[in-house]
């Protein structure tokens, strides 16, 4: 018999499910959000290849986080410090470029996508963060601009004939915008151009900035997510009502999430996508003994709507098994 995953439209009519917040595609539930790319577990993060192989993996959305150049552009880095995601302090002609900036409250040192044009920026290849991953790509990969990841993604789309959508972050915005370099707008004007900044388009936008996301549902019909930092004190149902009055649904980090919190949230018609879930034991939560395949199930019993991963294809392959469990009644 063949194994048919719960859709939004389905999902909407079960049991502690959120109703669907856009009249999007039918996107499988929970969806698999490709955290950086889908592939990050392999392969460098943020480069056109992560989102590609991402998607072949099976990711329903790609992340890119969002910074900008000197020059206005956005491309996808995830930190406004790009020192430990470039091979820019191997660079002699960017050596002067190194300083120290005070982002979100903590002094850093290193190099700054503000302090570079585009044109800088593609001379730029991108390195695995992690040591512990795989360095044989180091070096190979471009720099993205927004535009080049929505085109790659309309693309595999079509040639996938299944819907994929981008889930982008914009990262420390009001840093930005206190440096003359505001992210909202040039989000918005490149969705717009890819005919994306709609209702039903397939996109979510995501914050760990209230007031951001209050500024962007002004503008936008695209629903929102709020992030909530992995210290942040547990959401209170007086929390919730808040970010309801101007977000669709909550990213929280994965340790806070419970069914309770996710019954509070989607009682609220809040969707509820924790991050990151990662393949490696020491990401995995003491309680699933190192085993990433437990802790997913776990997660799609507690009700979730998606999951930020490093591994698009071991997310996959937790959600069919959790699908097919509901089947036989064995979950």
């Amino acid at each position: 018999m063949r194994l048919i995953v719960r859709t939004f439209a389905a999902c909407a009519l079960a049991a502690g499910c959120a109703a669907p917040v856009q009249n999007l595609p039918q996107f499988p539930h929970p969806l698999v959000i490709g955290h950086r790319g889908g592939a990050t577990g392999y392969l460098p993060d943020h480069t056109l290849e992560n989102y590609a192989r991402g998607i072949d993996l099976g990711a329903d959305f790609v992340e890119p986080d969002l910074v900008s150049t000197r020059d206005g552009h956005l491309i996808a880095r995830h930190e406004p410090n790009i020192v430990a995601t470039t091979n820019v302090k191997d660079l002699p002609q960017f050596a002067d470029r190194k300083r120290k900036a005070t982002i979100g409250g903590v002094e850093e040192e290193g190099f700054f996508a503000c302090d570079f044009t585009l044109a800088e920026i593609r001379t730029l290849r991108a390195i695995q963060p992690l040591a512990d991953r795989d360095q044989r790509f180091n070096g190979q990969y471009a720099i993205p601009t927004l535009e080049e990841i929505i085109a790659l993604v309309q693309r595999k789309s079509r040639e996938k004939d299944r819907p994929i959508g981008i889930y982008p972050e914009t990262k420390h915005p009001s840093w930005h915008r206190a440096i003359g370099l505001p992210l909202e707008e040039r989000l918005l004007d490149a969705l717009e151009r890819a005919g994306w900044n709609h209702r039903g388009a397939p996109v979510f936008i995501q914050s760990f900035e209230a007031q951001n996301l209050k500024a962007l549902r002004k503008r936008t019909p695209l629903p929102l997510i709020r992030l909530i930092e992995p210290r942040a004190a547990r959401l209170t149902p007086a929390d919730l009502d808040d970010i309801r009055t101007y977000a669709d649904g909550i990213g929280p980090f994965k340790a806070r999430v419970d069914a309770a919190l996710v019954e509070e949230a989607h009682r609220r018609g809040l969707l509820v996508h924790p991050y990151t879930f990662r393949n490696e034991a020491k990401y995995v939560a003491p309680a699933y003994k190192g085993d990433p395949m437990s802790e997913y199930l776990a997660f799609f019993a507690m009700g979730v709507d998606g999951v930020f991963s490093d591994f698009a294809d071991t997310a996959v392959a937790a959600r069919l098994k959790y699908a097919s469990c509901r089947q036989q009644n064995s979950c």
